[in-house]
């Protein structure tokens, strides 16, 4: 699951950044996920160390009786440009053109593959603990976007306005014994996106 909103009117690309809460919107989206996966058996609640997804995963835990565990696998990628407004200028800057010098990297460093790796081994620790149940992990756009087209075989770098991976939004990796089955996405809260800000962030 990709958390729900941020509160984040400067429109900071906060990537990493500590602090950044869901908005009161982020809150309801997190509360109708909760809501829709009332019923499913869930036997782990896996998030990562920022906040806002600790407040997405909130109502699911509180509904199932859970304790979450926290994994810093499962963390959003790093960002040179953290902590900056976003603006088309930016990416102007000739200072800052080294930073995107290769397609197959984030500005950050971070490959892709390595971000596959990571949220891999995560996934299968997540599988093994809760062995027989579901699993509910909150990360954010990048991650979840990469490891479904690793999962997928397809090419892992990408244009990021293209990445199908909204607020809230569950990408639902299917196994059966340890064979990927299907990989399926779906947005529970997509009725309230139209109230939703199109902000920079993950």
């Amino acid at each position: 699951m990709r958390h729900g909103e941020v509160f984040n009117p400067q429109k900071i690309l906060y990537g990493r950044l500590p602090d950044f809460h869901l908005s009161e919107l982020g809150h309801e989206m997190a509360r109708v996920v909760g809501d829709h996966l009332a019923d499913a058996d869930i036997g782990l609640v896996v998030h990562s160390p920022l906040v806002r997804t600790a407040e997405t995963a909130a109502p699911t835990l509180e509904r199932h009786g859970l304790t979450a565990v926290v994994d810093p696998r499962v963390i959003e990628a790093g960002n040179k440009f953290e902590g900056r407004r976003f603006r088309k200028r930016l990416l102007l800057d000739p200072r800052r053109w080294w930073w995107m010098r290769d397609p197959t990297k984030p500005t950050w460093g971070e490959s892709y593959k390595a971000i596959a790796k990571r949220m891999t081994e995560a996934i299968e620790d997540a599988r093994d603990h809760a062995r027989g149940r579901e699993v509910l992990v909150v990360s954010h756009q990048l991650p979840i976007w990469t490891i479904r087209s690793a999962m997928r075989g397809e090419r892992l770098w990408h244009d990021p306005r293209r990445r199908e991976c909204n607020l809230a939004s569950l990408t639902t990796l299917t196994y059966v014994g340890d064979e990927l089955e299907s990989v399926e996405y779906s947005e529970p809260a997509a009725h309230l996106y139209v109230h939703a800000e199109k902000l920079p962030g993950a």
